[in-house]
């Protein structure tokens, strides 16, 4: 098997990261959140759920990732070996939220391409507010039948563009993500920046825009939807159990320091997410809008309520414009990291197991992706987009979690793992203490996570188990809510029933057979040092400085030979 490779330099690797957690989510999400959730208050709870759970299943990703050097199902298994269907649902689950999430980076695409219209309805929120549902032809229902059927020939098109930079981006693999990130990354913050500065200017509203952001409503602390969504968002903003950053951190340099990386990863995730809440709340104070008109739902912000405010931005409706192509520009640049991350995480995955040409899964997967993702550009995309969005990410993303946390805080030597987040850190360098690490992986996040999916639960039972029973029919609940959750948790068992009943199959399985684990791996090294140091203790030798030293002669040692030779 060939070399795997590996990013260009440290910088490619957390732009590569940062680039795949900061996201859509981030961008309107995250605003959205916090002005249902108390302003400041979320942003205190967010914090705490990055520090306790973020921080560390990030850098417990990117290790066993790097430690293993291959993708999510194969380095699960090496963590231990009945632990790879948790693996392949991670997988499955990024393939089916790649799926839509092509669409929406589209849609993207589609408003940076008409955001000229905006000159054209100056303060004509209505028409503003009702450009994006037109454009796409959405029908808010599930069925097919009539206009639910029909695909807008734009919409299409900028499918295929949004797709062909998804592969453009990764086909050559980490040297070609190198390249990518080193704008796309700092592009968007450009563009939130310029906007944000023209949120300062000529606002007489500045002041409330940023009460409402940063004061906490100390009320909400004792909400427990509070603690369930900043938990959420920030378990969902950073990439992690997804896949992605056990493909990502196969492809990191055993030179590297995990510790320092997963903290840079997650404040710059923080950070970019606060400049968004900035754009967003002033923009919308701006124009004579507050947080009660703002939408926790992303997609009603980015595509309905915002483009109300842009148009009401200035008495230049050709400004106004031009304010509309930098948001959904700086909108695509967001979509893109994310989206072609997402499809690594999956290749990298399929191309381990199968032992298959990296290049060539990409495009195969691409491929697939992309004739399923057309479902989502019919008149009735956008309820379907929903419902799946709504399983994948509120429910089966949560169970992957919990599953991950315990595979590795209780059926794994949870030592080795935070020994390969801390290894060659610095004297004076950050590392990742025992007490932090353990008593997420193993306790806090496992428990947490097993708190919010009952909240979900219990929420969803209250709901007759339908995700939303007024506008979406029962067989498209059923067909893109539980069949998707259950295709991804039986994905790994299938995977398995293939492998048996193939020639190839049981070839991959029987050279499988011979892994040993990480557990394995480091049983045997234990057990050759303590042979070496037994046989040292026989000879009346000792070691200093990985040299074997004789015992002394006239109070002087003698070296005798490297301590990695035979001593025959």
């Amino acid at each position: 098997m060939e070399k795997r490779e590996n990013w260009s330099s440290r910088l490619s690797f957390i732009l590569a990261a940062v680039g795949s957690a900061v996201g859509l989510g981030n961008a309107w999400r995250f605003p959205g959140l916090c002005a249902k959730d108390g302003g400041g208050a979320f942003l205190v709870a967010y914090i705490i759920a990055m520090v306790v759970i973020g921080v560390p299943l990030l850098a417990m990703e990117i290790a066993i990732g790097r430690k293993s050097q291959a993708g999510a199902p194969k380095a699960m298994r090496l963590i231990n070996k009945k632990a790879e269907f948790v693996g392949w649902a991670a997988t499955s689950n990024a393939f089916f939220i790649l799926t839509y999430y092509a669409v929406v980076f589209a849609w993207c695409i589609l408003m940076t391409i008409v955001s000229f219209k905006f000159a054209t309805s100056a303060s004509d929120v209505d028409t503003a507010g009702s450009l994006w549902m037109n454009e796409i032809g959405v029908t808010w229902g599930t069925s097919f039948k009539g206009a639910g059927g029909n695909i807008p020939v734009a919409l299409l098109v900028c499918v295929l563009i949004a797709w062909g930079f998804i592969y453009g981006c990764i086909r050559k693999g980490t040297s070609r993500v190198s390249k990518v990130v080193k704008y796309t990354v700092f592009l968007p913050v450009a563009m939130l920046v310029i906007l944000a500065i023209k949120g300062f200017i000529n606002n007489d509203r500045l002041g409330d825009a940023l009460g409402a952001l940063f004061i906490p409503k100390w009320e909400s602390f004792g909400d427990p939807k509070l603690w369930i969504d900043a938990i959420g968002q920030a378990f969902y903003s950073l990439s992690i159990m997804m896949a992605i950053m056990f493909a990502y951190g196969s492809y990191v340099s055993r030179s590297e320091t995990i510790a320092e990386d997963a903290m840079i990863i997650a404040v710059a995730d923080f950070a970019c997410s606060v400049l968004s809440g900035i754009v967003l709340f002033t923009t919308m104070y701006q124009t004579g809008r507050t947080v009660d008109d703002m939408s926790a739902s992303g997609i009603a912000t980015a595509f309905i309520i915002y483009p109300q405010s842009i148009v009401m931005l200035t008495n230049v409706p050709a400004l106004n414009a031009i304010f509309g192509f930098v948001f959904y520009f700086m909108l695509c640049t967001l979509a893109v990291d994310s989206a072609f991350s997402i499809l690594e995480g999956v290749s990298a995955a399929v191309a381990d197991k199968f032992l298959l040409d990296k290049k060539k899964t990409t495009k195969m997967i691409a491929i697939i992706a992309g004739l399923i993702s057309i479902v989502y550009t019919t008149g009735a995309g956008v309820g379907w987009l929903d419902i799946v969005d709504n399983w994948t990410n509120q429910y089966t993303l949560i169970i992957i979690g919990i599953l991950e946390a315990i595979c590795v805080g209780w059926f794994c030597n949870t030592k080795y793992v935070l020994d390969e987040v801390n290894l060659n850190t610095k004297a004076k360098g950050f590392k990742m203490p025992k007490w932090w690490f353990y008593g997420s992986v193993k306790y806090v996040a496992p428990a947490i996570l097993a708190v919010l999916l009952v909240w979900q639960m219990i929420n969803l039972g209250k709901a007759g188990f339908r995700y939303n029973a007024a506008d979406y029919a029962l067989a498209a609940e059923i067909i893109g809510g539980w069949i998707v959750t259950v295709l991804c948790f039986a994905s790994g068992f299938i995977v398995k029933f293939a492998c048996k009943h193939t020639k190839r199959g049981r070839t991959i399985l029987a050279l499988e057979a011979k892994e040993p684990t990480w557990a394995e791996l480091n049983e045997k090294q234990e057990l050759a040092e303590d042979f070496e140091m037994e046989v040292m203790k026989e000879e009346h030798v000792d070691v200093q400085d990985g040299k074997i030293v004789d015992d002394v002669v006239n109070d002087e040692p003698v070296v005798s030979a490297p301590a990695t030779e035979d001593k025959q």
